[in-house]
């Protein structure tokens, strides 16, 4: 999920280095910016694509991966929500078929499945399919195939009532300096799997707080910087894998950008133990507290499922 910056025209009044002074008018309408925002994270985590609905990932062996409810299969669905015995997944060549036992409902955009390809490496999408309540689909991470399952009657979205957040505080909306990078530039960022990869980053974010200078490297997104943190909170009141926050590009005219750390956020490993997600490269672990934007979730705890 993105997160745009909404940057309000004149809302700082003082040095981002010092302790913000906002008028009445300047206040009000960062609050509302903010409860919009807010309100947004919580509409996409409840959403048939969120994250709060995810109630499997299996990871995939070459050749055939029965899957159905029956503990006797490779992959299994949960029990009542598909037939026992609902078919297989073949694993060749990093491409991934499906095959559907006589019977046993299975769709891919409205029509019904018996046997197809759901997974191609030359494709630049996935084949979605649903059972039922069930949707599911195949994610690659590295050299692993994998099937990502979601509930859409799930409890958990049911019974989700929010993020406990820190109280908004504009002293972390700060405008950092922009250190350009070489345009082959990349960084290593390790998944809770353990694999590691090299991203293209673009430049690094320098600004002070508590008096010292901070440096956090930026990966690249569309239209925007993506920034992958943790501080002295993480482990704490906030997650021990870090949060996420998005920026706006590079103002060309100040060479600056707009980091608000109240809209930092948590990474989908929070609420679900079936997300992949990446963890802090070792430069944007910072030794200072940012008490900004969102805590922990049922205080959810770091696990690396490293030879997994």
């Amino acid at each position: 999920m993105r997160y745009t910056l909404l940057i309000i025209s004149g809302l700082l009044l003082q040095s981002c280095a010092g302790k913000k002074e906002l008028s009445p008018e300047a206040l009000k309408a960062y609050k509302a910016e903010i409860a919009t925002w807010q309100a947004k994270r919580v509409e996409d985590l409840k959403a048939p694509n969120g994250w709060l609905n995810l109630v499997g990932l299996h990871w995939l062996e070459p050749g055939i991966n029965s899957f159905g409810s029956a503990s006797s299969n490779t992959v299994i669905f949960p029990e009542g929500k598909i037939a026992a015995q609902a078919g297989y997944f073949f694993v060749k060549d990093n491409i991934v078929t499906i095959t559907v036992n006589n019977g046993v409902p299975v769709f891919a955009n409205g029509k019904a499945v018996t046997s197809r390809v759901i997974f191609h490496p030359d494709s630049a999408r996935a084949t979605t399919l649903t059972s039922g309540d069930l949707q599911w689909n195949i994610i690659q991470r590295d050299s692993k195939l994998g099937i990502r399952l979601r509930d859409r009657a799930s409890a958990e979205v049911q019974s989700f009532t929010g993020i406990d957040r820190f109280e908004l505080n504009p002293d972390y909306r700060i405008e950092a300096r922009w250190e350009a990078a070489d345009s082959a530039r990349t960084i290593d960022i390790t998944n809770v799997l353990g694999q590691t990869t090299p991203q293209r980053s673009p430049g690094t974010l320098v600004f002070k707080l508590e008096g010292k200078e901070q440096r956090l490297d930026a990966l690249a997104g569309r239209d925007e910087l993506f920034i992958i943190f943790a501080d002295a909170t993480s482990g704490h009141e906030t997650y021990g894998g870090g949060r996420f926050v998005y920026t706006g590009l590079p103002d060309k005219a100040t060479n600056t950008v707009v980091i608000d750390f109240n809209k930092a956020y948590n990474p989908p490993c929070v609420f679900t133990p079936y997300a992949t997600c990446p963890l802090p490269p070792g430069q944007n672990v910072l030794s200072v507290a940012i008490p900004a934007g969102e805590k922990n979730y049922k205080n959810a705890q770091l696990h690396i499922a490293k030879g997994e």
